[in-house]
């Protein structure tokens, strides 16, 4: 009631909200686990076995020859990583705090910081967990060297990029259809194990195949990273606009219906959940 509210510059606000977001970053970080270097050491964890798995895989299916001459397991972490990248940061920004969320009482918070911290908590886990492994794989097993290694993680953070776009769709559509979301986003990370193209060389594959796969902006991020980190393959059929264009418009549709969802937002959805 007697309280002075003091007017900020833009430059304090931005300040303000920086500082907002990372706490919440630290948050969402330590939320998957109490002691943060252990949330770490599982994610990296799930990417060795992912790896791993797929190297038997492919050497019981004699499939080893049919990847790109190089590094056999450089080959299979481009498309691990970005997928690992895509999926998650999806998953993290559809289970970020709503608008009728407890955090949402106090003065400062709004979704939009909520958001934020999910998918740059999620960045900061992959980043971490990319830079280790490949440091462990590059010291303690065989060097190796990423033929343009700036654009290739440029394209790793096209696949965080289109994760958060799509992440915030679904989380705009959330309260609405829950039981729906959750069918999608586990169908779609299901698919996405073949439709991203991880498995396979997108240069061989044929006319048909190429039409079942090529509306996928994960797809087309993991032949352009290959592209980047193989000096001896160069990407013919997927390109890099396609992704940005469509995670532009996501991101654009999203932030549209999460301020709807927002104006409408009741207590009563939380029990739908």
């Amino acid at each position: 009631m007697f309280q002075q509210i003091r007017r900020k510059t833009a430059l304090q606000s931005a300040a303000s909200i920086g500082e907002l977001i990372y706490h919440a970053t630290v948050r969402e970080v330590r939320k998957t686990h109490n002691n943060a270097l252990l949330a770490i050491l599982f994610n990296i964890l799930q990417a060795v076995i992912f790896v791993a798995a797929f190297y038997v895989m492919f050497s019981i299916l004699g499939l080893k020859g049919a990847a790109l001459r190089g590094d056999f397991l450089i080959y299979l972490m481009s498309g691990i990583f970005l997928y690992l990248t895509h999926v998650k940061t999806l998953g993290a920004v559809v289970g970020s705090e709503g608008p009728t969320s407890a955090m949402m009482k106090h003065a400062p918070m709004n979704t939009i910081i909520s958001i934020s911290a999910a998918a740059l908590g999620s960045l900061y886990i992959q980043v971490l967990t990319l830079f280790l492994i490949l440091f462990i794989y590059h010291v303690a097993f065989t060097p190796f060297e990423i033929h343009q290694p700036f654009p290739a993680f440029g394209m790793f953070l096209g696949a965080w990029f289109t994760g958060l776009a799509l992440g915030l769709v679904l989380l705009a559509l959330k309260p609405w259809f829950p039981r729906f979301v959750e069918i999608f986003q586990t169908v779609y990370r299901r698919a996405n194990m073949i439709a991203s193209g991880k498995m396979f060389v997108v240069n061989t594959l044929p006319g048909f195949m190429l039409a079942m796969f090529d509306w996928n902006p994960l797809f087309h991020l993991i032949d352009q990273c290959r592209g980047f980190v193989f000096v001896n393959y160069f990407p013919r059929y997927t390109s890099i606009e396609y992704p940005l264009i469509v995670g532009t418009v996501m991101i654009v549709i999203g932030m549209m219906g999460e301020f709807y969802t927002r104006q409408h937002a009741s207590p009563s959805w939380e029990a739908r959940r």
